[in-house]
């Protein structure tokens, strides 16, 4: 079976499924940012994108910046000497003198180009290096610095349209950053040894420098019209790339296999990534004419120009306008130029081509720092006695409905409260409210008095414990596994007792390195724990925390009966120094709540203890009643 194509029909069979749907790249960011932008407006972009990779590789290691422009200037001198000294060395050898007494006139013209040779090529192997010990860091930098965007962004930012979009698109630009400086420096370097090989052109005949430049020129028209073909091609295919890096892991994932094997996916799986990577092929492949076109004509026109170079340089030669030894020398300065001109406009070209990623991802870095958390100042102290949600509204963007409407509720210390309700009903979303995640659009939560919109957050969230219905199997070992993001001390006895409190000694224990054991079974070493294991493990980690407020969405739906048991046990033993709140679907477990709150389209239905609320006429009443009625 071939990539894209799902196995052949037999007779009497359901239809084949219809084709990926369009992952359109779209929305307020889908226009392409070069769609109208002059080709002088992008030639224009140069000077600040050396700028910015100056910035940036100065920030990463001084030294070898200073070492690499050094280099770059003694390559040009060295150019400047070579071109020179071969000037005076043509003279003597091509005069009418025996061969013994030209060679020895022009020796000392020799060892200076073989001594000037010698230092360009120290340079660039020193260039070289500066560059190894810059890209490194550079790329690193770049890649760290898009993590923690992403990281510290309000959570809200993650529901906006094009936030996914545009984060793929930072990606390229954390790529294109490992050859910035490599196409920089080639630039530069090219640059100077033009400017030293014109230099002399210059002197020897002006009228071939701008017949040079009419040769070379068309070329990195070319190279930039071609940039702009391919950055249109990879802008119309971001969202398809997206969501096939999202089904790429899915697909592949070893935690999913079993779904994949079982239930019969994996043909359609294939045939769906290989059409929507056929479709990105389609989209790439239809621009190659247009690339055709563009590189013929620019080379055709720069072709020609060079002829008319060496048709003049030879009419110059052949006219007497120029003595013998002056045209050989303006043949290797023609040389010399023609060649660091070429470099120069195919690293102009590729620095430019950087610029249209590095714009993105910068563009990103902009998006998400003015999505960051901005509040207010304000610390929160310890212990918190009291969170207060005063008529609270909030509503995710794009969505007309609030999520939690006009919400008011008070937790107090000592106190565990269950959260329950239908799907949909704002539990996780008040959840959230209560913890910081999200603001309220109106209305107000309250830790101690203090608002949290003027709170800062570094001094709210050490405060809680969140154990999310959808948590993380973190690739580490089981130690920071329950460390994660608080370690409090340098000895695990409370690591243990975190481990133990949810029935997970014996488990860790029985792990081939006990608490160094990396959790990853992909990796070489890795052990893996089962669904229900990793749960308690994530409950675990927010007890280890001890935190003021311990919020548990569904924490024990993948767990046996005596894990259950032993969850809840606990809970009951450490409340009484906590705000606890228990989201749930299993009503038989709100016994163990002080408070039963019932949530109905973002607002509270009732509220009460289990016995009162199972005795009632309320939703939860009905709700117990469906789930014992099976």
């Amino acid at each position: 079976m071939t990539a894209g194509t799902l196995p052949a029909q037999d007779p009497g069979t359901p239809p084949p499924p219809p084709p990926p749907a369009e992952f359109v790249f779209n929305g307020h960011y889908g226009r392409n940012p070069l769609g109208g932008v002059s080709f002088r407006a992008m030639c224009a972009r140069l000077p600040s994108v050396l700028g910015r990779t100056a910035r940036m590789a100065w920030q990463v290691d001084r030294r070898a910046v200073v070492l690499l422009l050094s280099c770059q200037f003694a390559m040009g001198a060295g150019s400047a000497v070579q071109l020179s000294a071969t000037a005076k060395a043509m003279r003597p050898l091509v005069g009418a003198a025996p061969v013994a007494d030209r060679l020895h006139a022009a020796l000392p013209a020799l060892i200076v180009i073989a001594a000037a040779a010698a230092a360009v090529r120290t340079a660039s192997a020193l260039a070289t290096y500066a560059d190894g010990r810059i890209t490194p860091g550079l790329t690193t930098r770049a890649d760290v610095a898009l993590v923690e965007a992403v990281c510290r962004v309000e959570a809200t930012a993650y529901s906006e349209e094009g936030f996914s979009d545009r984060h793929e698109a930072a990606e390229m630009g954390v790529v294109r950053t490992q050859t910035m400086v490599q196409d920089a420096r080639t630039f530069t370097a090219a640059l100077i040894r033009m400017a030293a090989a014109a230099g002399v052109l210059t002197v020897l005949k002006p009228l071939m420098l701008p017949l040079l430049l009419l040769a070379v020129l068309p070329s990195g028209l070319g190279a930039v019209l071609a940039a702009r073909v391919d950055y249109a091609t990879h802008y119309a295919n971001i969202g398809d790339r997206n969501v096939r890096g999202m089904m790429r892991w899915w697909s592949t994932e070893p935690r999913y296999s079993d779904e994949v094997r079982a239930n019969g996916m994996t043909d359609y799986l294939v045939y769906w990534y290989g059409a929507v990577s056929q479709r990105i092929d389609r989209r790439t492949l239809a621009t190659a004419p247009h690339k055709l076109r563009i590189t013929v004509g620019t080379s055709a026109l720069g072709g020609f120009f060079l002829l008319v170079t060496w048709v003049a340089l030879g009419w110059l030669a052949l006219s007497g306008r120029v003595e013998l030894a002056l045209v050989a020398t303006a043949v290797v300065a023609v040389q010399a130029v023609l060649g660091a001109l070429s470099q120069v406009v195919a690293a102009a070209a590729a620095l430019f081509h950087s610029s249209l990623y590095l714009a993105d991802m910068s563009s990103f870095l902009d998006l998400a720092a003015a999505r960051a958390p901005a509040r207010g100042d304000r610390v929160v102290t310890g212990p918190v006695e009291e969170i207060r949600l005063d008529d609270a509204v909030f509503r995710y963007p794009g969505k007309e409905t609030p999520a939690v409407d006009h919400l008011s509720l008070t937790l107090r210390r000592g106190e565990i409260v269950a959260i329950v309700g239908e799907n949909g009903s704002g539990k996780s979303t008040l959840s959230r409210l209560i913890t910081g995640i999200y603001l309220a659009d109106k209305g107000h939560v309250s830790w101690n008095g203090t608002d949290l919109a003027e709170a800062d957050p570094h001094s709210v969230w050490p405060r809680c414990g969140l154990v999310p219905q959808i948590f993380a199997q973190w690739p580490l070992r089981a130690r920071e596994n329950v460390t994660l993001g608080r370690p409090r001390t340098y000895d695990d006895q409370a690591v243990w007792e975190a481990v133990e409190a949810v029935g997970m000694r014996e488990t860790v224990e029985s792990l081939p390195g006990q608490l160094d054991t990396l959790l990853a079974r992909e990796l070489f070493g890795g052990s893996e724990l089962s669904g229900g294991q990793w749960q308690r493990l994530a409950c675990s980690r927010a007890l280890y925390r001890k935190p003021d407020l311990l919020i548990l969405d569904e924490p024990t739906s993948q767990m046996d009966p005596r894990g259950e048991h032993q969850i809840f046990e606990r809970l009951k033993a450490v409340a009484a120094d906590r705000i606890t709140l228990v989201v749930t679907h299993q009503l038989e477990n709100t016994k163990i709540a002080d408070r039963v709150v019932v949530m109905d389209h973002g607002r509270i239905s009732e509220q009460g203890t289990y016995d009162e609320l199972a005795a009632g006429n309320g939703l939860f009443a009905e709700l117990l009643a469906l789930s014992k009625d099976r």
